[in-house]
């Protein structure tokens, strides 16, 4: 029998990350969609992805959103991870029945909106990088609206920049030294649009809007993220009814965090990164370890 329509939207939402990027969009959802239930999984044990092999980043993302689905009945999924949308969006559409949204398209699409002379720059973790998944989503996307031709896009992996992140250095002066040396190849293409690839980055956006320039303008996908969700949501009849004010109520929704990882480390990074809301973290166990290299390659 069918999942009646009402209890479907009652459901909460399920958003995944490699560690903590991803709670720019988990911020971005709660800000936009207040009376929603959220379920926050930070994959901390197996962090960082970025340098793992992508059938192996494909298998952790599988194992996640099952967990989501199987443990939380979630009514969407938020693919809140660059490396994991780059490896394995397609497939995880093709196995799960509940919607599945990444963080690619909607940043492209913003990109693309944005740019004026049609040079567009994105950086990412080496895995996002090396997929190639910007390029191809680029050229799905079509042509910049300024200029009415395909857009030029000018790729740079940045490692390192997650860790600085972690670490709560986002301004200090060994972070902007990076960020000069990583960036130098975007601000030479001229690019006047910079798409962050990775949901750690906008917490450098001050170091990397200093050595782009002024003129640049940081497009982030969290933002974009959480408009795609809130769409599909209210095209699906989905969303949940929170009030509109005349004495109506407004239901606050209600988060979760979960963490494969140290909690208290968990606990005491997301906080400083995300708020005063991350308090409790709950603990994931994955059991035997089914994505290991070897067993990934044949999954």
């Amino acid at each position: 029998m069918p999942t009646p329509r009402r209890e479907l939207r009652e459901r909460p939402i399920g958003v995944f990350d490699s560690g903590f990027g991803g709670l720019t969009v988990l911020r971005a959802l709660m800000d936009l969609l207040p009376g929603e239930d959220l379920v926050y999984l930070g994959d901390t044990g197996r962090y960082p992805y970025g340098p793992r092999p992508l059938d192996q980043v494909r298998c952790f993302a599988r194992q996640i959103t099952g967990h989501l689905v199987e443990e939380f009945g979630v009514k969407l999924v938020v693919v809140a991870c660059n490396t994991a949308a780059a490896a394995a969006l397609d497939e995880l559409r093709a196995r799960f029945s509940v919607p599945i949204i990444g963080v690619i398209e909607p940043g492209v699409t913003a990109a693309l909106r944005a740019t004026r002379n049609g040079s567009v720059g994105v950086i990412g973790t080496v895995g996002t990088i090396s997929s190639g998944a910007y390029p191809r989503a680029v050229a799905e996307a079509g042509v910049a609206p300024a200029t009415g031709a395909p857009a030029d896009l000018v790729a740079a992996a940045c490692p390192g920049f997650v860790e600085f992140v972690e670490r709560g250095e986002v301004d200090s002066d060994q972070v902007h030294v990076l960020a000069e040396r990583l960036l130098s190849p975007l601000v030479s293409a001229d690019v006047d649009t910079l798409l962050l690839g990775c949901t750690h980055y906008p917490y450098l956006a001050r170091t990397i809007g200093d050595v782009m320039g002024r003129d640049v303008v940081l497009v982030s996908s969290a933002d974009e993220t959480a408009f795609a969700v809130r769409d599909h949501l209210v095209a699906t009849g989905m969303a949940r009814a929170v009030g509109t004010g005349d004495g109506v109520k407004i239901r606050a929704g209600s988060l979760r965090f979960l963490s494969s990882g140290d909690r208290e480390w968990f606990r005491s990074v997301g906080q400083m990164l995300f708020g005063p809301e991350l308090t409790e973290v709950d603990a994931v166990e994955w059991g035997d370890d089914l994505c290991s290299d070897e067993v990934a390659e044949l999954l």
